[in-house]
Order: structure tokens, then C-alpha cells, then sequence
């Protein structure tokens, strides 16, 4: 089975929380605070692996976490770090945020990384938090929980020549005879429902060439999987339009051509502005070949070269070949469809913002709910210290300006506090 699209829930671990410990030893009655810190949370990472070419194991298995961070321990030891998850991925395969359909990461090359979701801050240790004024801190922090998103990851197959054509019109005994791939060939139409890779070596050059399944009237608007098959031209550098000329053709090799080009125009117009080559298939079933002759002129009337080829019997694939390797090798290399392609997606970050929410109040912004997630909420000490923290962002002013009073409900994020005014 081809899949070529999936929404999966990733998340990283959580960092571990920081220990409150003091220095126990012989002849030191009085030690000092040495808690260590917890561990960071394992991350989630994307890696493009050049041997797959579909989605299908995230059609089945949705969710994904990476490991807790370890907690911190006595004599300054730091937990440790979780194990971070790799899900391998074909190349060109495009990250989405399935939320608010940003596009995170165009996995466009072999063997690249991008951290999809990054794990958690470990918590620091009592040992962070001594000073003059207080010199025996009995708290500490906790871990904070790791990044958690909804991703869509689409799959546009990255191929240097797309093999474009009418169903039954030969693609995949085509590309069975130019290449090492053996797609599924039958006498009769839509026999290839999923797209297929092969290698084509020519001299000592070589290219991708991807056989697009056939396409049907209608293909732009997701008729006979249109939509599915047709965002795999997209990337092709190449443009090849294989059309049947054979007596028993259903379409006219014309007709046919000009249906081919309307998909493409009404999908996406800029595809008709790839370079591209015509070849006429299945001439071995021909008794006269220069009835083919108005077909190629008005072809060629129309700036392409046109190539007369059986792939069933290989006449006339050694020239189609060669000129398909000269003209890759001409081309630049396909760009990716973002530009400046971060190795970890970017933070989300929210100021600061206070509101009334019917009977309660509502705080929020990155940094307050971080000060709250790493406060340990059964800790005197680590309550006072959150307080403080709050009323140095202003917090505590805007409550009281919108007339907030004691003993009513003040939620951040998933935690709700009681407002006790400064």
C-alpha cells in the first residue's frame, strides 16, 4: 500500500525534576545545599532515509513519545538525559503543523534531521538556589514537560523525470525496461494505483525517474486520485509525456496530449512550464509509421522533441534515454520548497496576557507558565519564590486592575491557583 500523507501526535519527554539534597559527610555537620539537576527530556526527530517511499507506517501507529528525563540526585549529580525517537521518513517529505498548517521542514535531502519536537528543560537542583541570604534552600525545580504538536507530513516523491500519461499508456513497462524497478504491469488501465521510483543509469550518469500513475480527465480536481497522484509532478525536474499511438489507443495521441496538459494547467499552472519531452509508445503494433508523421510535426510545431519508442520490444529507447540524461544533467537542482530549512522547529513564543473568563481569571504567556510548571506547588519556599516571580512580570498589578479579588480563581494553563493579593 502507498501512503502518501498522515497526521501523527508527537512528544518529546519531559525534562526530570532537580533534587533538594545537603552535604552529608563526616567532619562537615553543616553542609551545604548539593542537589543536582534533572535530565533533559528526549527529543523527536525527523530523518529523511533515501530507502523508503511511503507513509504507511504512520498510518497505523499515530502517536509517538520520547523519553523522561532522569531525576536529579545528591552530590550534584545531574539525572540523566532521556532517549530521543527517530522516525525515519521518505525524502521529500513535507512537515506540516497540522493545527495551524505551517510548513515546518522540506526533508529534501538524504539523511536530513529536524527535531519536530524538542524534549523538555530538566529542573534545577537545590544547589542553584543558595545565596547569601538564603544559604539552605529546601526546594527545588521540576522538569518541564516536553513540546507536544499534531504534525501532517506529505510526501511529494522527489524524482528528476516524471514519466506523465493517459492510463494503459505503457508508463510501467517503460520504466521497468529503462530501470531496475518492477512495478505491477497488466493489459488494462489503472493496473499502477501507486507512483514508482526507478534508477536509470546511463554512461556513468544516473537519474530518478518516478511513473506517475495514469491520469483521467478531471485528475486536477481529485477524480480517479487526481490529487494524490498529481503532487508528485510537482517536484519532477523533467517533464516526460508518454502517449499511447498504438491502433487501439482509447484517446487519440493529440486528444490525449491536450487532456494531460489541461490537468496540469488546472492543477497548477506552473507545471506546464517545465521542461519536457513527448514520446510516442507502442509503434511495434504499427503496420505504417509514417502515419505518425503529422502527429510528431504538430508536436514539434509546439517546441518538443518527440521520440518514437515500444517499450515492449526497447526500439528506440537508447536515444529517449540519452537525451532524458543530457537534459537532467543541464537542469539546476530542484530547490526546496522552503528555503532556510531549520534543524529544529522554532519555539512558540506568548507574551504575557491577563483576562476575565466568566467567573475566573486567566494568565497567560511562555514564561508564566513556565515559572508555574517547574514550581513545585507542595513547596512553601518554591510558592513564595513562584509569587515573586509573578508580581516582578507585572501579574499581580494587572489581577488587581481588573478588579480581581482574594480567593478567586486565577487558571494558568492547566493549573489553577487561588489569588492571594501581594
Amino acid at each position: 500500500m502507498f501512503i502518501d500523507e498522515a497526521v501523527i501526535e508527537v512528544e518529546a519527554g519531559a525534562g526530570g525534576d532537580g533534587c533538594v539534597s545537603f552535604r552529608r559527610e563526616k567532619h562537615v555537620p553543616r553542609g551545604g545545599p548539593d542537589g543536582g539537576d534533572g535530565g533533559k527530556g528526549g527529543d523527536v526527530i525527523l530523518v529523511a532515509d533515501p530507502h523508503l517511499n511511503t507513509l504507511l507506517d504512520y498510518h497505523y501507529k499515530t502517536r509517538y513519545k520520547a523519553e523522561r528525563g532522569g531525576a536529579g540526585s545528591g552530590s550534584n549529580r545531574k539525572g540523566r538525559n532521556g532517549k530521543s525517537i527517530t522516525l525515519r521518513v521518505p525524502v521529500g517529505t513535507l512537515v506540516y503543523d497540522a493545527d495551524t498548517g505551517e510548513l515546518l521542514a522540506d526533508l529534501a535531502r538524504p539523511n536530513q534531521r529536524f527535531v519536530v519536537a524538542r524534549g523538555g528543560r530538566g529542573g534545577r537542583g537545590n544547589a542553584h538556589f543558595a545565596n547569601a541570604v538564603r544559604q539552605t534552600p529546601r526546594f527545588a525545580e521540576k522538569g518541564l514537560p516536553g513540546e507536544k504538536r499534531r504534525i501532517r507530513l506529505e510526501l511529494k516523491l522527489l524524482a528528476d523525470v516524471g514519466i506523465v500519461g493517459m492510463p494503459n499508456a505503457g508508463k510501467s513497462t517503460l520504466i521497468s525496461r529503462i530501470s531496475a524497478a518492477r512495478p505491477k504491469i497488466a493489459d488494462y488501465p489503472f493496473t499502477t494505483l501507486v507512483p514508482n521510483l526507478g534508477v536509470v543509469r546511463y554512461q556513468d550518469f544516473s537519474f530518478v525517474v518516478a511513473d506517475i500513475p495514469g491520469l483521467i480527465e478531471g485528475a486536477h480536481a481529485g477524480a480517479g486520485l487526481g490529487h494524490q497522484f498529481l503532487r508528485h509532478v510537482e517536484r519532477a525536474r523533467l517533464l516526460l509525456y508518454l502517449l499511447d499511438a498504438s491502433p487501439f489507443a482509447e484517446h487519440e495521441p493529440l486528444h490525449a496530449f491536450e487532456i494531460l496538459q489541461n490537468e496540469l494547467r488546472l492543477y497548477k499552472p506552473e507545471l506546464l512550464e517545465k521542461p519536457a519531452l513527448v514520446a510516442l509508445n507502442k509503434i511495434d503494433t504499427l503496420q505504417d509509421r509514417e502515419a505518425l508523421t503529422p502527429l510528431r510535426e504538430a508536436l514539434e510545431a509546439q517546441g518538443y522533441e518527440v521520440f518514437l519508442i515500444s517499450a515492449y520490444t526497447g526500439e528506440g529507447l537508447e536515444a529517449l534515454v540519452a537525451r532524458m540524461a543530457q537534459k537532467v544533467a543541464d537542469l539546476p537542482p530542484p530547490e526546496p520548497l522552503r528555503e532556510e530549512i531549520p534543524e529544529v522547529a522554532p519555539r512558540r513564543y506568548e507574551p504575557v496576557r491577563v483576562y476575565k473568563q466568566d467567573d475566573h481569571y486567566v494568565v497567560e504567556g511562555s514564561l508564566v507558565r513556565e515559572i508555574v510548571l517547574t514550581t513545585d506547588l507542595n513547596n512553601e519556599e518554591a510558592l513564595q519564590r513562584m509569587q515573586r516571580r509573578l508580581q516582578g512580570l507585572g501579574v499581580f498589578r494587572k489581577l488587581k486592575e481588573l478588579g480581581a479579588q482574594e480567593g478567586d480563581t486565577v487558571r494558568i494553563g492547566e493549573i489553577e491557583l487561588e489569588y492571594i493579593p501581594d
